[in-house]
């Protein structure tokens, strides 16, 4: 479902493509505004086979370069996920919220996990969504 946000997001992309646990992975997203966007925060959650597991809360400006310019922009966020991490399928939900504004956007994307560096890596088509809270 799309909302009517400032922030509309074109696409994401993972690397690597499943995540490999213990190893680290970039979520690159591609998006656009029509206002300028001076700063913010980033809240970020992770579901696991549907199930809440973890939340964690960035600084819109260590995501992406601020202030953010009317047009397209990239927001990346790097993690090393512990070598622990059970393999599976995963749900990301992102909530961008301005210091003006309360919500910029929300998306939804799901992703795998593996365990370890020795399974193939798949490349699957991802297609980012917005999602209304």
């Amino acid at each position: 479902n799309k909302g009517n946000y400032v922030v509309k997001v074109d696409g994401v992309d993972i690397s690597p493509n499943p995540v490999i646990s213990g190893k680290p992975a970039t979520f690159t997203i591609s998006a656009s505004t029509g206002q300028a966007i001076t700063g913010g925060k980033a809240v970020i959650e992770v579901y696991f086979f549907g199930f809440y597991i973890h939340q964690e809360t960035h600084d819109l400006c260590e995501e992406t370069s601020c202030p953010i310019t009317v047009g397209n922009f990239v927001l990346s966020h790097n993690q090393v996920l512990p070598g622990f991490t059970p393999p599976g399928s995963y749900k990301l939900k992102m909530t961008l919220s301005g210091t003006r504004i309360k919500q910029l956007t929300c998306i939804s994307f799901d992703f795998k996990i593996n365990f370890g560096a020795s399974e193939s890596s798949v490349s699957d088509s991802l297609s980012a969504h917005q999602v209304y809270i």
